[in-house]
């Protein structure tokens, strides 16, 4: 791995040692047996490796385990698996295609979203993978189609119950920076909370395009080390209760000079 030493007994872990030999950002295109069961790993960076589940995939179209190397973008794991899932689609059609075609899930070409039917996500906890029980390596899933190959046991750990979309983590995390909640205390409630609920800021749609999206720095703040914002003041409705704004007229304090004289109070009969 790149800044931890692998942790014995993690079969993730030997996948990335085993793959370490290979020349960084750039995809790899071994040549393996029909039917081998040895990892395939179709691309590996500082913060990536990324192989093709053999053994036991949860859909015959493909399925891909990425193992975190580092903590990158999650906007670069979502194009990292679009474009291997895509990759292995053209290899189904095309045998000519291979891993090797695919380019730097960064550049300029990678597309912002996937096919219909790809699905990239994490499977949080205590839910898991029986047949891949890895819980001590952080990894996502990628996979294609309805994942014909789980089963309904294994399909819980794919299911709205623990699968965590990455496209809903972004959208959660840009929902923190949009009404400035601390990151860190926004990641803390995350992680609690998901143990018993799941009440997360679901996308709605398959393959969404928000309008937040096409905002390069949707959620960036800006200013000096005292605590001084520079940021553009937001288009939402202060709140005068939590300090924002200026008071208006009837929310400031009343003094003897505001208050009417007792010969103004109306007279109420009974």
């Amino acid at each position: 791995m790149a800044s931890f030493a692998p942790k014995p007994g993690c079969p993730m872990c030997s996948i990335v040692s085993t793959a370490s030999h290979a020349p960084h950002n750039s995809p790899r295109s071994p040549s393996f047996p029909v039917g081998s069961t040895q990892p395939e790993v179709l691309w590996r960076d500082d913060n990536f490796t990324a192989y093709r589940e053999k053994a036991n995939p949860v859909s015959s179209k493909g399925h891909i385990i990425i193992a975190f190397n580092d903590l990158p973008l999650l906007v670069n794991v979502r194009n990292l698996a679009n474009r291997l899932l895509s990759s292995l689609v053209s290899s189904t059609s095309s045998p000519s295609v291979t891993p090797a075609t695919v380019a730097s899930p960064t550049s300029s070409t990678a597309p912002r979203v996937g096919g219909p039917d790809f699905h990239v996500g994490f499977i949080t906890p205590p839910f898991k993978d029986n047949k891949i029980p890895v819980t001590d390596h952080l990894h996502a899933h990628a996979y294609i189609g309805n994942g014909d190959l789980m089963g309904w046991w294994r399909g819980v750990a794919y299911s709205s119950v623990a699968w965590y979309s990455i496209d809903d983590l972004i959208a959660e995390i840009r929902y923190a920076f949009r009404f400035r909640m601390p990151y860190a205390v926004f990641i803390v409630f995350c992680l609690s909370s998901e143990s018993v609920s799941n009440n997360r800021i679901k996308s709605g749609y398959r393959n969404r395009n928000a309008p937040i999206d096409e905002v390069a720095d949707a959620g960036a703040r800006s200013g000096a080390a005292d605590g001084t914002e520079f940021t553009e003041p937001s288009l939402a409705v202060p709140d005068e209760e939590a300090g924002e704004g200026t008071p208006g007229p009837s929310s400031r304090p009343l003094s003897p000079n505001t208050l009417s004289p007792q010969s103004q109070i109306p007279h109420l009969r009974v």
